[in-house]
Order: C-alpha cells, then sequence, then structure tokens
C-alpha cells in the first residue's frame, strides 16, 4: 500500500494530497525522486585576438598594437595594404629626418631658383616661405606621380639573396626603422615648430639640440 502511494505522489502531478496520513506523506517525500536541474553548459569566455596577431612587425613589448581595431574582419588584401602604407610612411619619415638633418651641415652649391641660392634656404619650417610656388608645385608633382604611378616599385638590382629567416628579420627592422623615424620626425617637426614661433625658446642655437656633434 505504500509502495503504491508513494508511487502516485510521484508520478501523478495531480493527485490530491492524503489528508491525516502525515507518515505516509513523509514517507513519500524521502522515496520521492528529487527534481534536478538541468545543466547548463558553460564555456569560459576567450579574449578575442586578431587573426593577425602574429605577423611581421608584432615584438615585444607592445605585442599587437591596433587600440583603434583597424585589422578587425579585414581581409588578408587589406591588411597587406595597411602594412604596406606602414612600411611606405616609414621609409618617408626617415628621408623627412635625414632632410632636417643634411641641411644643418651640407648644402647644395649653386641656385635653386633663378636668384635663389641653396645656401639661401632656411631649413626645417622656415623653408615654406622661401620656396617659390613653382618651386612647390615641382615638388608636388614628383611626388605624387611616384606615388601614383608606382615609378620606383621593386627594385632587383643590389637585392641580396638571403635565407628566408635572415630575410624576414631585415624586414622587421626596416619596418622598426621607419617607426623610429616616424616618431623622431614628428619630435623634429614639434621642436622646429615651437622654435620657429618663439626663436630659442629652450635656450639653445641649433635645430638639431640631439646631436651636438654636428656643429662641432
Amino acid at each position: 500500500m505504500l509502495s503504491l502511494v508513494t508511487a502516485a505522489l510521484a508520478f501523478s502531478g495531480t493527485a490530491a494530497p492524503i489528508r491525516g496520513s502525515s507518515s505516509v506523506e513523509m514517507a513519500a517525500k524521502k522515496i520521492a525522486p528529487k527534481k534536478i536541474a538541468p545543466k547548463v553548459k558553460t564555456v569560459a569566455k576567450v579574449a578575442s585576438s586578431s587573426a593577425y596577431a602574429n605577423a611581421l612587425g608584432v615584438i615585444e613589448p607592445t605585442g599587437f598594437f591596433d587600440p583603434a581595431g583597424l585589422s578587425n574582419g579585414i581581409d588578408q588584401a587589406t591588411f597587406d595594404q595597411y602594412r604596406t602604407a606602414e612600411l611606405k610612411h616609414g621609409r618617408v619619415a626617415q628621408l623627412a629626418v635625414l632632410g632636417y638633418i643634411a641641411p644643418e651641415i651640407y648644402r647644395f652649391p649653386g641656385d635653386i631658383a633663378p636668384g635663389i641660392t641653396f645656401a639661401s634656404i632656411p631649413n626645417g619650417v622656415a623653408a615654406i616661405d622661401a620656396i617659390p610656388a613653382l618651386g612647390w608645385a615641382q615638388i608636388i608633382f614628383l611626388i605624387g606621380a611616384v606615388d601614383y604611378w608606382g615609378f620606383l616599385g621593386d627594385f632587383d638590382a643590389g637585392k641580396p639573396d638571403l635565407a628566408p629567416d635572415e630575410l624576414e628579420k631585415r624586414q622587421l627592422q626596416e619596418l622598426q626603422h621607419g617607426r623610429l623615424a616616424m616618431l623622431a620626425f614628428l619630435e623634429l617637426l614639434r621642436h622646429d615648430s615651437q622654435n620657429y614661433v618663439k626663436p630659442m625658446f629652450d635656450g639653445l642655437d641649433h635645430m638639431i639640440t640631439g646631436l651636438p656633434f654636428l656643429y662641432n
């Protein structure tokens, strides 16, 4: 009888309670199977990382540095385009740094334009007003033509035949040199612009203050 009552209580959700049979109810509660909450499979969240986190140019201590998230959701062709742009900017910045340093110690002989000598053109930001408009037109056209038509391209002449590991090492070095040159040019431009607005604001009479031996 007890087993029948217990079975009825366990498997019949509509069964009416039995009044006056507390011992039966207690026994039924002990025997009735407990409801087991379904287990929810939890998956630990893993911080998403870019698919290009191991690309050439990722080094310590910065690691994969992309605070703007430009590499999120792009294909390989777009990433390669960004990397090419970074490489080109680095090369231009290296030339720009040399363009700041070289005129401090050497000037071409002759005239840059009729009646205007190379030596009379000031270095840095001050040269903007000193170069004639036709000279600026020639500079802008030449740079634009090289950038648009790619006249320079990829030269095979003088390119060393390197092992893959050594080639990757050199490519990384070029990227790093370009990144450093971009930072260096920004600092030279800041210092030059401040000195242009307020001459000798730092108490020094030379532009390249970090390389004093240039003026010895």
